[in-house]
């Protein structure tokens, strides 16, 4: 069969197999992601990137065979004869026809690729997955979190075009950085360019709707053989206020529209806040500087922000166990681990603090340490208790795959928590009764501010 007038060149002829072989993959495996026939992200990244790469790279080839084809068959005189078109011509109107038809399977191929690369990009599973070491903490973690229903690009990316665009090139260069083995370990946190919380966070939460207080229960569980478990009920004063008011009540008052906060960080891990500014909506402003902060010119050089929502809850889509103790009260109050089993804590919680050195080790020493407690120190509770002995065992395992990973340095309280103030300062960074204002106004650090004992 006599090849088309513009395939005639072998690069031509090489572009439009390399297409047609591409298009043809994409397409059945577009129909098989349509119906839901793979979940393996791994494929997604070949046949929704690499292929309609390929795709596109085949088209180029094409034009380029032409042009060569074209400068073979010139004058002489090297001038290009470009071809002319007479649709008059039966073969001439032949050929514009299937160029347009051409044209046309191949932009409806490019939109579909370019809406499935788009779409897959944006999903969990390409966040989460694709870059499994490097993503794997804290993809376990948003599993584990209040928001593990939420797409990633909801709240790293938020709507608009402009935010898109830069979340993309942002991409690009963790592309690389993953590709040459170039990026941090562990991943830094908090994320200095990340969208401001009343474009993301706010899109489902409203700080502002007075919620008033609301009722914890925090159980702490002993070392002994029976596992003591103590309670503590604290009222939450949450709080909330409309921008009507100028004083908005309860913690929620931090991000009320009422006014605005204003602080300096001199650490990257805006720990450090010795700078406070808050500026009401009457237009009073009142600014609050530690003891011994650094001098303006090294005030100027930190970190200055507006407060949001994610300077308190900065862990809220990735929460990962401040402590091992604290991770396996959560445990045993949950009913992962039974907690009527002799000295469960303490042993769970001596597991965890050891070093390893790596993740199969790790499990490997737990479980053997937990089973040989039982079999030698807790014989009775070993033989007539073996399900609730492995269900220990199991439970420990899994704090430890989802809290640690050595391959990144991340361990129990590499990320610092800001709710709170029990393991990390949280609150404290500015509640310390040493940020004050001129004439002595200070920020107080009075726990019924946010909170009642019971």
């Amino acid at each position: 069969m006599r090849k088309l007038p513009f395939l005639r060149h072998p690069i031509s002829f090489s572009g439009a197999l390399l297409s047609l072989f591409s298009a043809t993959l994409f397409l059945i495996f577009f129909v098989a992601e349509s119906m839901g026939w793979h979940t393996n992200p791994y494929m997604g990244m070949v046949f929704f990137i690499i292929l309609p790469g390929l795709f596109l790279a085949g088209l180029g080839l094409i034009p380029l065979g032409v042009w060569r084809q074209h400068r073979r068959v010139a004058t002489g005189k090297g001038e290009l004869q470009w071809p002319t078109l007479n649709l008059n011509s039966p073969r001439h109107r032949k050929v514009t026809a299937l160029v347009l038809v051409i044209t046309v399977l191949n932009v409806v191929i490019v939109s579909l690729a370019a809406y499935s690369g788009l779409h897959y990009m944006d999903s969990t599973e390409f966040c989460g997955t694709v870059c499994h070491e490097v993503m794997e903490p804290q993809h376990l973690a948003f599993q584990n979190s209040a928001h593990a229903r939420v797409g990633c690009v909801q709240c790293h990316i938020g709507p608009g075009a402009s935010w898109f665009v830069q979340s993309k090139l942002s991409g690009t260069r963790q592309i690389f950085a993953v590709t040459l083995n170039t990026f941090s370990r562990p991943i830094p946190s908090p994320v200095h360019d990340l969208r401001p919380a009343r474009e993301t966070c706010e899109q489902c939460h409203w700080p502002e709707k007075f919620h008033g207080d609301k009722v914890l229960t925090r159980r702490e569980y002993g070392d002994d053989e029976a596992n003591t478990v103590t309670e503590t009920t604290l009222q939450m004063h949450v709080g909330g206020g409309s921008d009507l008011l100028r004083n908005a009540t309860g913690i929620h008052w931090h991000t009320s529209a009422s006014s605005t906060i204003e602080y300096v960080a001199t650490d990257e891990k805006r720990e450090v806040i010795p700078w406070v500014k808050v500026t009401y909506k009457d237009g009073t402003v009142r600014e609050y500087v530690a003891e011994g902060a650094p001098t303006a010119e090294e005030l100027a050089a930190g970190e200055r922000r507006q407060m949001d929502c994610v300077d308190c809850h900065n862990r809220a889509g990735h929460p990962f166990a401040n402590t091992p103790e604290r991770a396996v009260n959560a445990a045993l109050d949950n009913g992962e681990m039974p907690a009527n089993l002799p000295f469960a804590r303490r042993e769970a919680v001596g597991a965890l603090s050891q070093t390893y050195d790596s993740k199969a080790a790790a499990l490997d020493a737990i479980a053997v340490k937990l089973r040989g407690f039982y079999r030698t120190e807790q014989a009775e509770a070993y033989m007539g208790r073996r399900q609730d002995v492995e269900r220990v065992v199991n439970a420990t395992q899994a704090i430890y795959r989802r809290s640690v990973f050595p391959s990144m340095k991340i361990g129990f309280g590499t990320y610092s928590n800001n709710i709170g103030h029990m393991d990390f300062p949280g609150c404290f960074r500015c509640h310390d009764d040493n940020h004050k204002t001129k004439d002595g106004l200070a920020i107080s650090q009075s726990c019924d501010l946010c909170h009642d004992i019971r």
